[in-house]
């Protein structure tokens, strides 16, 4: 198809990223009403206020019971047998809860030290400034991000390193104290929540409100909460549950290596996996303001449990598995272990660079021709000369570098990367695929709702973006 490279509206462009001439993007009047109409309640998503409800009550008690299973039935998925075995069952998953997931004082210490200590570092340390996207909600002003998560991660390494060389704090213990740290997890993602929603009520902060207060609840009434500079819907993506997982990696690894007297490959990948994704997190934290989590959703139950506790303990369930196993029952051939590495390599290569360009064109289109230098920078990372789609709303679409091939290419690298994580354990257990399956749902949960606001915000110029960008996931596939 032949795209002209002139015109007014849906227009392809390139080389230079325009901008109104003060280093902000331009939006225009049909733009400014569009963003007011989708800056209110539309409609339920989720099922609405039962389906969340169901969520909220069902999750925990799903993270119990794969947990039970994982570490009490040898990774198999137990059921009652009969309807005589039903109460008998609930019984023993109580009893596992009761006794072995309790909120005790030392899971208390734990968690809630590794909380206030990250809120502490992200307030003194010192960090690159990041000027986010323009807010419709707040008359289209933008927000500064002071993203300090890169050295917070090193601060956090070196003294997670002290504590433990001097017996102050043992590793090893993490892993072993699972379900009580679960636990209390659980209870400061719930506190927080409605916390949250009670303070931002009362103190007239609340946006896009249904009006039904557990689905509010749920989905959040404050789009930007801040603590100083703290940005804590930023604060609570990066800082809390990556650093749970990778720690739960590395407890997995001191267990194996007090145990055995080394670490397996398998517990290897996941300390290498943990470490990417957070140290990824951290140290491209300046596109993170870029992204739809800080510009559109809000901070609720959604984000905010599964920030505190959905994503840390329940991505790791392979760990959990090789912490309680022997290394006999998942070891591979040294073939499969380079096949993996290798797959995990690549799916983070292409998510780390597509998530770059991605962030670092909205970052052009703000007139910024200079950007943040952390270890790794890969290649490919920033699109020179970048071919976009100009929409009528003012804002410009990106079709050039793996985002001419994909409308979500880093989702694709994203649930690579997650179904690595469950296939590193083999067939041992299903269980740690759970990360994987529960993702891709989410994933295309997401993207609905993300496509359908795009369609009604940029009309025809998504329709002409669709064109041009055919597969919504994979290549010449979906």
């Amino acid at each position: 198809m032949e795209l002209p490279l002139n015109g007014s509206n849906g227009e392809l462009r390139h080389r230079n990223v325009a901008t109104n001439g003060n280093g902000k993007s331009a939006v225009t009047d049909e733009g400014r009403k569009m963003d007011e109409l989708l800056d209110n309640h539309q409609t339920y998503e989720f099922g609405g206020p039962w389906g969340v409800t169901a969520m909220m009550i069902g999750f925990p008690i799903l993270m119990y019971y794969l947990w039970i299973c994982l570490w009490f039935y040898d990774g198999k998925v137990v059921y009652p047998t009969s309807t005589e075995d039903i109460m008998p069952f609930l019984n023993r998953m109580w009893v596992h809860v009761r006794d072995d997931a309790s909120p005790n004082a030392y899971a208390w210490k734990v968690y809630s030290g590794l909380f206030f200590y990250q809120l502490f570092l992200a307030i003194v340390m010192p960090g690159y400034q990041q000027e986010g996207l323009p807010v419709p909600s707040l008359g289209y002003k933008t927000l500064m991000y002071n993203c300090n998560a890169a050295y917070c991660l090193y601060a956090t390494i070196v003294t997670a390193a002290g504590l433990h060389y001097y017996h102050i704090f043992r590793l090893t213990e993490i892993i072993d104290n699972y379900g009580h740290i679960m636990s209390v997890a659980m209870i400061y993602g719930f506190a927080w929540s409605f916390g949250m929603y009670f303070l931002t009520v009362a103190t007239g902060n609340q946006i896009r409100m249904s009006g039904n207060f557990i689905y509010d609840v749920f989905m959040g009434a404050c789009l930007n909460p801040r603590i100083g500079s703290v940005d804590l819907k930023m604060w609570a993506e990066v800082r809390i549950p990556w650093v749970i997982v990778f720690f739960l990696a590395v407890s997995g690894g001191c267990h194996q290596y007090e145990q055995y007297g080394y670490v397996t490959p398998n517990m290897a990948f996941m300390i290498l996996a943990t470490w990417l994704y957070f140290n990824a997190c951290a140290k491209g934290e300046e596109c993170i303001p870029q992204t739809w989590d800080m510009y559109y959703e809000k901070w609720g139950f959604m984000v905010i449990f599964w920030n505190f506790a959905g994503v840390p303990f329940t991505y790791v369930y392979s760990v959990v598995y090789m912490a309680s196993h022997d290394p006999e029952t998942y070891r591979f051939s040294t073939p499969t272990y380079v096949f993996l590495f290798t797959l995990l390599l690549s799916a983070y290569y292409i998510w780390d660079t597509s998530m770059s360009q991605k962030s670092r064109f909205k970052m052009q289109c703000q007139g910024m021709t200079e950007f943040r230098k952390t270890f790794p920078q890969l290649p490919g990372g920033t699109i020179q000369d970048p071919e976009y789609i100009q929409t009528s709303h003012g804002n410009k679409l990106l079709i050039s570098g793996w985002w001419r091939y994909s409308r979500k290419p880093n989702y694709v690298a994203d649930w690579v990367m997650s179904f690595c994580w469950g296939v590193i354990i083999g067939n041992a257990t299903i269980i740690p695929y759970f990360y994987s399956v529960f993702f891709i749902t989410v994933l295309v949960h997401r993207c609905g709702r993300d496509f359908e606001r795009c369609s009604i915000k940029y009309g025809k110029d998504w329709e002409r973006y669709c064109s041009i960008v055919k597969y919504k996931f994979i290549p010449g596939v979906y």
